[in-house]
């Protein structure tokens, strides 16, 4: 006999994705004391306790290992459905995956669209850096993951992708402003820095790129946290500071003059991967082919 239901499994993800537990009754189309009595009899059934019921509700650390098998119950359940061709309208079966900002700007969406219709996918995106991606993987929040890290979360698989290069650039005006007598590691750390947040490195990486004085070093300059792809450009394209961009995101800009490169001699290269689960997968084969297919056209090849 089965210890846990697909029915408890399902409302346990569905509370975890909306949040609350009246929010995943809406969405069940049922009451939120049926939610309550499934939780029950699920964390009777693991003999662990599954949800911190905080607002929004937590998955413990057990929890997640439910939320994991949850997910995969319902992916091979849809699935099944598609193999079997079932009597009726099949249901949208959604795909959570976590993507790094600038992929999801420059090319990731352009690879969902690439996902035949017929599969009937919806695209659960969270937003990550991806040297912390892999985490949600870990938990089981997401099915797939474009990732900076190469080695295998435990039972996903791994494939690189190719690098995305960023380039250091700032306007001729802030140049002028701050970088009178050149580019140099001192001067970069002086100068106004655009970080996309508090975990964005790329700026400190280019200065050890720089030089290695750099190794150890913070920026002493002001630093302007805009935390979003299209922002952060547009505001390093304003001068506020000089950052990093990805090269199809700037381009142009250093071509028609409106952007400088401060070192065109050092871009960032950023090795990207794609993990997701080794559990087989109609939809997520297609997805991984998608993927696949468009950073080839946007990444750079070793």
């Amino acid at each position: 006999m089965a210890r846990f239901s697909s029915e408890q499994l399902h409302t346990f993800a569905a509370v975890l994705t909306e949040g609350t537990l009246d929010a995943a009754a809406r969405s069940l189309n049922i009451t939120p004391s049926a939610v309550s009595q499934r939780l029950k009899a699920l964390e009777q059934a693991s003999g662990r306790v599954l949800l911190q019921r905080s607002n929004p509700v937590q998955a413990t650390e057990s929890g997640h290992v439910v939320l994991r098998l949850a997910r995969q119950l319902a992916q091979l359940e849809a699935d099944a459905e598609l193999e079997l061709g079932l009597p009726g309208e099949s249901p949208m079966v959604s795909v959570p995956i976590v993507v790094n900002a600038d992929s999801l700007s420059v090319w990731f969406l352009k690879a969902l669209t690439r996902v035949p219709a017929e599969l009937n996918a919806v695209f659960d995106l969270h937003r990550d850096d991806e040297q912390y991606s892999t985490s949600m993987l870990r938990a089981g929040t997401v099915m797939a993951a474009v990732t900076a890290t190469p080695e295998p979360v435990q039972g996903c698989r791994v494939e690189p992708l190719g690098s995305m290069r960023y380039r250091a650039v700032t306007t001729p005006g802030f140049r002028a402003r701050w970088l009178p007598d050149g580019v140099d590691v001192a001067s970069l750390c002086a100068a106004p820095a655009v970080d996309f947040d508090r975990k964005d490195e790329y700026q400190h990486r280019f200065l050890e790129l720089l030089g290695g004085a750099a190794r150890g070093m913070e920026p002493a300059g002001p630093r302007h946290f805009v935390p979003s792809s299209q922002e952060f450009a547009e505001a390093i394209r304003l001068g506020l500071g000089w950052g990093l961009l990805p090269e199809p995101q700037c381009g142009r800009d250093i071509a028609d003059g409106s952007l400088v490169e401060l070192a065109p001699e050092r871009p960032l290269d950023v090795p990207l991967y794609w993990q997701r689960w080794r559990t087989p997968s109609r939809i997520l084969d297609a997805v991984t082919e998608a993927v696949r297919s468009t950073a080839a056209e946007v990444l750079r090849r070793a």
